[in-house]
């Protein structure tokens, strides 16, 4: 398997396909999933002649099951990592829920030259959880219920997720696939258990608004208007208006889960982006 060791010791999975000297388009995965969950995309990708890469973030998937490290400034620090080891340039990263949040922190921070534009794909930025200076945040106690749930039963707390309202599967006429549910929880289960609790104190409390102000490169918000998971309202609608060059398109009735869902919809907005 195509490693990398970070600094302190950790090794991260990564995949990477097609020609070297193409532009590299790089994905960034939601918790508690894998770089797997990008494989329509990174086949789509290809086939348009791009290099494709997507990594397991540290205690996920098929990296190191960390029990430190569990938050944005390690993660954001372990993608540049992969970025200088595979020496990256002009690179598109593209970022799911939490990934999307991840993609926020490292390019706020990265480089110059070593990225082109940014995809934040129902997204967490700029902060997710209540708070006085975000009232209308989600309350902490949903997040604490994530907690608990994950210590008492996580095999059946990943069962939940996305048979329910990650992929709206619980709205009234939802064509439903096991396939992505089932999908879904390999992925989880593969994971580290105390990497995935420490994650959710990163996706839920990390503030990204100075991240989004730093951003000088083109940002696309995906959104779905029907999203359970990241409310659209609380996130995308106020992201957006805090990068410099950002536009925000949004999806009537998709879910959390839209590029998986709806691969054909979702894939020609982020090439016409790409290509623009």
């Amino acid at each position: 398997m195509a490693m990398i060791t970070t600094s302190d010791g950790t090794n991260i999975f990564y995949k990477d396909w097609g020609l070297k000297d193409a532009q590299p388009v790089m994905f960034h995965h939601g918790w508690p999933l894998s770089g797997d969950d990008w494989d329509t995309q990174m086949l789509f990708f290809l086939s348009q002649g791009y290099r494709v890469i997507a990594h397991d973030r540290r205690g996920h998937g098929r990296s190191d099951q960390t029990d430190t490290g569990n938050e944005m400034n390690t993660y954001a620090a372990d993608v540049a990592a992969i970025v200088k080891a595979l020496d990256l340039r002009d690179v598109i990263h593209i970022g799911h829920s939490t990934g999307g949040g991840e993609v926020a922190r490292y390019a706020a921070q990265a480089k110059p030259g070593r990225v082109a534009k940014a995809v934040l794909i129902g997204a967490v930025p700029p902060v997710m959880v209540r708070s006085d200076k975000n009232p209308d945040g989600i309350p902490m106690e949903v997040f604490d219920g994530f907690r608990e749930a994950l210590a008492q039963n996580r095999a059946q707390f990943y069962k939940g997720i996305p048979s329910g309202p990650f992929y709206g599967f619980n709205r009234e006429g939802a064509e439903v696939s096991q396939g992505l549910i089932d999908n879904w929880w390999r992925q989880g289960m593969a994971g580290g258990a105390k990497a995935h609790y420490d994650c959710i104190k990163a996706f839920s409390e990390t503030d990204f608004t100075a991240d989004l102000e730093a951003i000088t490169v083109p940002v696309l918000f995906l959104h779905g208007e029907d999203d359970q998971i990241v409310p659209i309202e609380n996130s995308a609608h106020k992201a957006v208006k805090l990068v410099r060059d950002g536009t925000l398109k949004t999806y009537p009735g998709l879910s959390h889960g839209l590029f998986a869902t709806h691969p054909e919809v979702v894939n020609a907005d982020l090439l016409a982006f790409v290509r623009a």
